[in-house]
């Protein structure tokens, strides 16, 4: 089990964001969580990130429980086993492509020359090495969402979290990113996306909970989205990426 909440619950002084929520996401599944703004699915994300801490329950990721971790080994544990793609891209303007991707395994220790290698072949499996030098300003929407993704993967993170990933794309755009997060998982990375959009979630996930309220609402089992694909590669180019 890569991700196991145990009745999860969060207050912001007299409101609380979570409620009991409990969920499981095995390894190799693509699950995404939907549900109107303010219903608790972000402070969700931020749990499994450990971006934020529980008031009450715990959080267990890749076999790790995050309620025992100080802010030091919280900060680590991100930066080694859980990518994160943003909505905005939080990439950094004064570094190029490749030095945002490589950044983050310099953070872990690697040296810049071994960071240099794998973020460069990161970007030519998604498409981009030809942007390598191009700092994020001259790069589209859907370029800077791909070297997100790049960058999410360095560390080749047990889990891949995905927050409202194509909300700031065109459609083409989007759907270039959608295909992208269908090859990752059919290459056997574990996503969890949350996001507003339906057709994302029908098309990139395999498992649907909606959550309300701060409660899980419901759970649907989608038909796998890229079953009729040949394994390994995908309409990306994606190849293996571990």
């Amino acid at each position: 089990m890569v991700v196991r909440l145990d009745g999860v619950r969060k207050e912001y002084g007299d409101t609380a964001a979570l409620d009991g929520v409990s969920l499981e996401i095995r390894a190799g599944e693509a699950v995404a969580v939907m549900g109107p703004s303010g219903c608790g699915k972000s402070t969700l994300l931020n749990m499994v990130a450990g971006l934020d801490r529980p008031t009450a329950g715990s959080v267990t990721v890749d076999g790790e429980d995050l309620g025992r971790l100080n802010e030091t080994g919280l900060a680590l544990f991100r930066r080694r086993r859980i990518g994160m793609v943003f909505q905005f891209f939080n990439l950094i303007d004064d570094l190029s492509a490749l030095d945002n991707v490589a950044l983050a395994a310099q953070l872990t220790g690697s040296s810049a020359a071994q960071a240099r290698k794998r973020a460069l072949e990161l970007l030519d499996e998604l498409g981009v090495a030809d942007r390598r030098n191009a700092y994020p300003s001259v790069l589209s929407g859907g370029e800077r969402q791909r070297v997100s993704v790049a960058r999410a993967l360095m560390n080749r993170p047990a889990l891949l979290l995905a927050d409202e990933p194509t909300g700031a794309l065109d459609s083409r755009s989007g759907e270039q990113v959608m295909d992208l997060l269908i090859d990752l998982n059919q290459i056997g990375q574990t996503l969890l996306i949350v996001t507003h959009d339906q057709h994302l979630a029908t098309r990139c996930a395999s498992r649907l909970v909606q959550v309300a309220d701060g409660r899980i609402a419901g759970e649907s089992v989608i038909a796998e989205p890229a079953a009729a694909r040949p394994s390994g590669v995908g309409r990306s180019g994606v190849g293996r990426t571990t």
